[in-house]
This record gives C-alpha cells, sequence and structure tokens, in this order.
C-alpha cells in the first residue's frame, strides 16, 4: 500500500507569500513547515589575517553569491579597509550584481556578471585576465567552482570568510513529517548530527542537486525525489510529480 503525503519539512526559511510550497500545499491540501537546517556564520578579522589574506592586495572580486557580498564588506569595514572605486567584480548572477547596490555606489563601478551557473563567468575570466582576484567562500567550496577557476588562467585566491553550521533543531520533530527535504549536503548533515537516532523507514526524502543526492545516499538514506531534471526542473514540480504518482 503506497502511503500518502500528507506532511513535509522542508529545510529552508519560510518563504515569502507567493512561493511555490504554499501554492502546492493549497492544490494538493497537504501540510508545509519550514525549518532551516543550517545556517552561515561569519569568521572574524582574526581568523582572516591567520589565512594570510590581504584585502589591499587584491584588484578584483569573485562574488558567487550575497552571502559573499555581506561578508566582504562585513570584514572589509572590520579591518578599516576602504574599498577601492576601481574594485573589478565578477558577480554570478545579476542578481548578486544587483545586490552590491547594498555596500557600494553602482554607477560608474566595474561591475560583470554570468547567467546563472559558475561556469558562465569563463568569458568573464578570459575578458579581464590581468586582474588579482579574491573569491571570498564558505567552507566549503563547490567543487564546480574549483573546476573552472583550474582551467582559466588568472590569478586567484580564495578567502574563507564565512562556514555553514548546523542549526539547533530540538524543536523540530521529523518523525511527524511524511517527506523532508534538502538542497545542500550541510542540510543531510545537520540531520545526522541533530537526530542521531533517526530511522527513515516509510519517511520519503526529497534532494535538490547531485551533491545532496550523494551526501544522503552517503549517510544511508534512501533518495524518493530528486531535482532538476528536465522533466521537474524544481523543487516543487518534483514533489508534486511524485504525489501524483502515488495517487495512481
Amino acid at each position: 500500500m503506497k502511503m500518502k503525503i500528507k506532511s513535509i519539512l522542508v529545510s529552508q526559511p519560510a518563504p515569502n507569500e507567493s512561493s511555490p510550497y504554499l501554492e502546492m500545499a493549497r492544490k494538493e491540501k497537504i501540510k508545509i513547515d519550514f525549518k532551516p537546517f543550517i545556517h552561515v556564520e561569519g569568521v572574524d578579522a582574526k581568523e582572516l589575517r591567520t589565512q594570510k589574506i590581504d584585502l589591499s592586495q587584491f584588484t578584483g572580486i569573485i562574488f558567487t553569491s550575497k552571502n559573499a557580498v555581506d561578508h566582504y564588506f562585513r570584514l572589509a569595514e572590520e579591518m578599516r579597509f576602504a574599498v577601492p572605486d576601481s574594485m573589478r567584480y565578477i558577480c554570478q548572477s545579476e542578481a548578486v550584481a544587483n545586490y552590491l547596490q547594498k555596500h557600494i555606489i553602482y554607477r560608474k563601478r566595474k561591475i560583470s556578471f554570468g547567467e546563472k551557473t559558475f561556469s558562465d563567468l569563463l568569458p568573464l575570466f578570459k575578458k579581464f585576465p590581468s586582474e588579482k582576484y579574491l573569491l571570498p567562500a564558505a567552507d566549503v567550496l563547490s567543487p564546480d567552482i574549483q573546476k573552472v577557476l583550474e582551467t582559466v588562467s588568472i590569478d586567484w585566491t580564495r578567502a574563507t570568510m564565512y562556514r555553514t553550521v548546523c542549526s539547533d533543531l530540538s524543536d523540530v520533530k521529523v518523525d511527524d513529517y511524511d517527506m523532508l527535504v534538502f538542497f545542500s549536503p550541510q542540510g543531510i548533515r545537520s540531520l545526522g548530527q541533530n537526530f542521531a537516532d533517526f530511522k527513515q523507514d516509510g519517511t520519503k526524502i526529497a534532494v535538490f542537486g547531485t551533491t545532496t543526492e550523494q551526501a544522503a545516499i552517503d549517510a544511508g538514506l534512501r533518495v524518493d525525489v530528486m531535482a532538476p531534471s528536465k522533466e521537474t526542473p524544481s523543487m516543487t514540480l518534483a514533489i508534486e510529480k511524485y504525489i501524483r504518482n502515488l495517487e495512481k
């Protein structure tokens, strides 16, 4: 007998009112709760110095996320470093580039951005190869980023400016949910750290991305829903398809 999905826990912060998750909850008549399994903590100036990072030595910055933007400017302020107007910014997406306006006057600055993925930045690195680039990053760097940077002839240095840590989930009862949804290997790690006695049994596990899938498999979990795919490019579409198949 196939078990119906009546409740889902999404390991992310609650979205805004126009979220496809809330639309799915209404349409499928299921309860969806949100709880971030991980959160970001910044390193301090002292720790950055132990990495032998001198912010004044760089003429360009590669930003992969809004977190990277926030923590770079936070540390620049903490270290009393005035970011020069001549700094070149290479951003992974237009959204990240626009986010720079929170920290700098956008006009007349050297700002370029890619489409979406890190490999989209390749033409920009070839266009501006002579800068000395800093890559503000988390403690865990995506292998895709490393791979792309190894193929281009640019001078770049990684600086760990923030780290992803497991959140305290003592107020959560994971066994109350029919499905758990994960978006990163760190989210899977947080499940193991917070719920050492968790046994999957009938609980469905949904994952986004191949690295998250591999982390789930390595943790001994059965992956029931996988996104993205050509058919289901988003997590909500993948879950809806799974629910419909259960009802057949």
